[in-house]
């Protein structure tokens, strides 16, 4: 697996001929092969046109943000899991969540990790009523399953948080999602500077955090991703500016939103999915 730093990925592809093509698998075993799709058959999307997208999932279509952002977490788990080739019995496994919906995904994928054998330590940036209601909504399953969860702000010095962080196997980085804004600040840009020190592989969730959406600009201290779980099409920002180089391996994720509701925005998506709920992004927009 490729480190924050870019060694090179243990992952290895192999090639399927389908009806429409070759469609490539990236795995060391089916069992978790993720297919591969080319990145220019699927639109990249600006911030203003994901909110379009969230907005109209929520309002027109009745997809919950709860749906979502368990696909989200779900997704991200099944991704660890594939990046680490399945070995997450006894894998040291730290989150660190925001206080934003992203940080709710984050919170889903440690419930399934922990599930699947990982040991999680989840940090939040923030205290939880700080917190979004869907985020604490996923925070109380973690606390009733007994899982390792502190507040950064209370309860880890610098020296502690980045012992933590150095000591991990992997980091999850599900602090900021596309829709923040401006340079992370306060103790989530404590956090954010503890991750890029702790120098170990690390897979954001939707965008690593620091990085422009759109622009693909650092905004300061930004997390250099050994892969990225984007959410239901690309980010501009991702294969801009400093985007290709933060983002590592990108991979797509699916959100269950149906064709119709972005033809209705004049979004041209096709079917990304139709090999699979997660595929990787190869190639150029």
């Amino acid at each position: 697996m490729r480190s924050a730093k870019g060694t090179p990925s243990s992952i290895r592809c192999r090639q399927i001929p389908v009806s429409c093509g070759v469609m490539r698998i990236d795995a060391t075993s089916a069992e978790f092969a993720i297919p591969t799709i080319s990145w220019s058959d699927v639109p990249s999307v600006t911030v203003a046109q994901m909110t379009e997208v969230d907005r109209s999932a929520i309002e027109d279509f009745g997809i919950t943000l709860l749906q979502m952002m368990e696909q989200a977490g779900s997704h991200l788990a099944e991704l660890v899991s594939a990046e680490t080739e399945g070995a997450l019995a006894d894998r040291s496994v730290v989150v660190v969540v925001g206080p934003g919906n992203n940080g709710g995904g984050g919170l889903v994928a440690a419930r399934h990790l922990a599930n699947r054998g990982a040991r999680v330590r989840v940090v939040l940036a923030r205290p939880v009523l700080r917190m979004s209601e869907a985020g604490r909504h996923q925070l109380a399953t973690l606390i009733a399953m007994g899982t390792d969860c502190c507040v950064a702000t209370y309860d880890l010095a610098d020296d502690e948080l980045g012992e933590a962080l150095a000591g991990a196997d992997t980091i999850v980085d599900a602090l900021l999602g596309y829709s923040s804004h401006g340079a992370p600040y306060g103790e989530v840009e404590r956090l954010l500077g503890c991750i890029v020190d702790a120098d170990r592989p690390i897979i954001s969730l939707d965008i690593p955090t620091g990085l422009d959406p759109d622009t693909g600009g650092a905004l300061g201290a930004t997390v250099t991703a050994t892969a990225t779980l984007t959410l239901a099409l690309p980010k501009t920002g991702l294969s801009r500016g400093e985007g290709p180089n933060r983002a590592g391996r990108v991979y797509l994720g699916d959100l269950g939103l149906p064709e119709a509701l972005y033809t209705a925005l004049g979004i041209q998506v096709g079917r990304p999915f139709a090999a699979g709920r997660i595929v990787r992004l190869d190639g150029s927009p």
